[in-house]
């Protein structure tokens, strides 16, 4: 299993259109065969960043959702509503896996 972690620099002003955003990559990476394990909004502290976990079987899964994804029509509107209203300043991606398998 490969799980990827962002950690994204968002623009608070625009939590509403971030959020938006989150809640259609939930349904997308489920649709590519992944687990979401969900968006992690500002709270306490920092009121810029934020972070999104999501795990495929492989590196190789992931890398068919991300080939499948690059020519998706709501992967896409996904994309440009990120693009169109600057809800997210840059991000950072990172593969971890789990001890043991998971278990």
């Amino acid at each position: 299993m490969i799980t990827v972690h962002l950690r994204y620099e968002i623009d608070p002003e625009k939590l509403a259109d971030f959020e938006e955003y989150g809640r259609r990559w939930v349904r997308l990476v489920d649709r590519f065969g992944g687990s979401h394990h969900g968006y992690f909004l500002p709270s306490e502290g920092d009121s810029d960043i934020a972070y999104a976990l999501f795990s495929f079987e492989s590196l190789a899964a992931y890398e068919r959702y991300r080939t499948d994804s690059a020519t998706d029509p709501e992967c896409q509107e996904a994309f440009e509503l990120a693009r169109t209203t600057g809800c997210i300043r840059r991000y950072e991606r990172r593969f971890l896996r789990p001890l043991d398998g998971g278990r």
